[in-house]
This record gives C-alpha cells, structure tokens and sequence, in this order.
C-alpha cells in the first residue's frame, strides 16, 4: 500500500525540466517532470481511469456533510493515495453537499462541469503550479455554484477569494504534498465560505486521517487529522 509507480511501485521522481514521456498504459508521449527511478511514467488519463463512477456515487447520496461524501469516493477503486482524481473528488463532495443542503443547483450538469474542470489540472500542480489541486477544486465548486465567468463581478471575487482560503490553509500546514490532507483542509474551507457568503449550511464532523500507512510521505503529528 506504500508503492508509489502503479507499474512497478518504485518511489516517484521529479525532475528539474520537462521531459518527452510515454505512458507505460496507453504509450502515448507528452511532457512531463514526473516518472518512478525506473523510469516508468503514467499520464493523468490513465492514472484517473474510473472517475467517471463519481457522478453516479454522487447522484445517490443524501448526505450533507462533504466530507462523508468524498471519504465513499476515496474508497472507490480508481482512486489512489495521491493524484489528479482529488482535483475532481473535492469540488464533487462539495456539489454534492451543496445541493443536499439546499443548493439551488442542477448538480448533473454542476457535476458534468466539474469533471472537464477538474480533469484540466495535473497532477504535481501543488509542487510546480504553487497551486494545489484540492484547492483549485473548491474555487471551482464557488465558480460553478455562483455560475462565475472571467467577466463576472461578484461571482468572480467569490470564487478566487475560495481558492485563496483554501490555499492560505494547505499552505500554512506544509508540505510534503499530501492528496488526502489537502483535500480535507479544502472543503473544510469551503463549508465555512458557503456557509458565510452563499448562505447555505453544509455539515461536518470529526476527521480522523487512516491514510497513515499508505503514504510513505505522511507528516505524522503536524498533520491536523493525524489520528
């Protein structure tokens, strides 16, 4: 549970400068700074095949408390310890709690939307971007629900002042990244920015992490669901 390459389960590598890639899957090259010391290299595309389970998961919940939402995510079968997946689960727990709670949303076509948004963001943005992806998923769950566009107002403010919060929290706890942690501090923030500026009440409870053993990078007690 503590690979790291799902071909070979080597530690992953970061490499300084962009490098021509073929995905060990699929075969097809693109760029990339990311590849296992064996040198085998998975696209997001299919590091992320199954995702598409998201919607139907989250057509059926009730639930509206986010992070029970994303938690029945993470135990479904395409979604591993880190990856470009929680750059779509975050802002669909959100969606999906949004709408239990209230939210005048259409959430099939809101989940759609998240998909090809989230889908756009890839993985390592935390540590190349300066912008992690958990977070930019709950910007994108504020632009969506606001129906926010590069020409809007206040719909536009609202939704960057989320991805900000959002980072400011994962920022200020460290890193190494961790997909699960910064995912939890997301819409943790984002509960509390609905809640103050969209008037709409999610729930949350205790969070207790039991993701410690699968990740060969876990800050331990700095962690603030560090169980």
């Amino acid at each position: 549970m503590k690979d790291e390459c799902l071909i070979c389960g080597s530690p992953l590598k970061y490499l300084e400068n962009d490098k021509l890639m073929e995905c060990a899957i699929c075969h097809k090259k693109e760029n990339s700074k990311t590849a296992c010391k064996n040198g085998h290299y998975i696209c997001n595309e299919c590091h992320t095949q199954g995702m598409d389970s998201i919607v139907g998961v989250c057509l059926s919940e009730i639930s509206k408390n986010p992070i029970e939402i994303i938690q029945k995510l993470i135990a479904l079968p395409f979604c591993h310890m880190h990856g470009p997946e929680h750059h779509v689960m975050v802002g669909s727990a959100l969606l999906t709690a949004y709408k239990n709670a209230g939210g005048e949303i259409d959430l099939p076509k809101a989940l759609s939307e998240m998909q090809a948004r989230g889908r756009k963001v890839p993985g390592g943005a935390c540590g190349f971007w300066g912008a992690c992806g958990a977070g930019v998923s709950a910007g994108m769950f504020v632009s969506i629900v606001t129906g926010s566009t590069p020409l809007a107002n206040e719909a536009w403010g609202l939704s960057n002042k989320m991805t900000a919060s959002a980072l400011g929290a994962i920022g200020e706890v460290g890193g190494p990244r961790c997909c699960k942690r910064d995912s939890y501090i997301s819409i943790i923030k984002a509960v509390e920015f609905a809640r103050e500026h969209l008037g709409v009440e999610m729930e949350l409870g205790e969070i207790k992490c039991v993701h410690t053993a699968q990740n060969n990078q876990c800050i331990g007690t700095r962690c603030p669901f560090h169980a």
